[in-house]
């Protein structure tokens, strides 16, 4: 019996023996797929040591992009997957080898997981950020150059205290047209989507004011308008800033927390 661990990187439906994983996976692994007879069902996978990965940040960020552009792959590939987070590894147990038990798992959750799958079918996640420029939100905002105008002619004393009357009237003014852009930029990208969840930005420009971020789940063929979506937003206001960033694999719409292989 084997005593090597298997790497899951994502499930998929059993694509058939004409499609296989393209590129390779951590580490330059040769990917393969562990197919799950009579189940519809298969894993993209490598073997691996049974202890998960882990290094300084700089190598952990390495592998997780490999791990991210192998599912990527098997998706385009394949026309769908369901994503494993980074460090999923099912390891042999007493009995079974992992491949028996990654098998047995697939088996006793087949019809949960076709249902996921089926919902991801042919569907990428998609990332939007729309923020505001602070700077901007105040161009024509008469008082605001009016403070400008003073603080050119004033003491440094003056100047840091017209100084922060500025960063105050556009803080307002960014955070009032923040609220108003809100609530249609969702209802529009929502409707260009088959479902959307909320985001945390990682990062914060101190001079941008935050309108939403989201992740998006977007059929294929819907792109282009979730595009011109964006492109209408963009030049609703010469404030807004819009990223928009993608594809990804669905990690944000996997469903709710499933048993993983890996607790079998």
């Amino acid at each position: 019996m084997s005593r090597d661990a298997l790497y899951v990187y994502a499930l998929l439906a059993d694509p058939g023996p004409g499609i296989e994983p393209p590129g390779r996976g951590i580490g330059g692994a040769p990917l393969r797929l562990v197919r799950a007879p009579d189940c519809g069902l298969a894993a993209l996978v490598h073997e691996a040591p049974a202890e998960p990965y882990q290094g300084p940040d700089e190598e952990v960020r390495a592998w997780i992009r490999t791990h991210d552009e192998a599912v990527e792959g098997m998706r385009r590939a394949a026309g769908g997957v369901l994503p494993m987070t980074f460090n999923v590894l099912v390891a042999p147990g007493e009995d079974a080898d992992a491949e028996t038990r990654l098998r047995a798992w697939l088996h006793d959750g087949r019809d949960e997981l076709l249902g996921r799958l089926a919902r991801l079918r042919d569907r990428a996640e998609y990332r939007v950020e729309i923020t505001l420029d602070s700077t901007a939100v105040t161009a024509d905002d008469e008082d605001a150059r009016e403070i400008e105008e003073r603080m050119r002619q004033s003491s440094p004393g003056l100047r840091r205290l017209l100084g922060k009357q500025l960063e105050a009237r556009r803080k307002a003014a960014a955070d009032a047209l923040a609220d108003r852009l809100h609530a249609d930029a969702r209802r529009r990208l929502g409707a260009a989507a088959d479902d959307l969840a909320d985001r945390r930005r990682a990062v914060r420009d101190p001079d941008e004011t935050e309108v939403l971020s989201l992740a998006l789940l977007v059929h294929d063929d819907g792109v282009e308008d979730l595009g011109l979506v964006l492109a209408e937003l963009q030049e609703s206001h010469p404030a807004v800033r819009v990223r928009f960033l993608g594809p990804w694999p669905p990690y944000s719409f996997t469903g709710d927390e499933a048993a993983s292989p890996a607790t079998r």
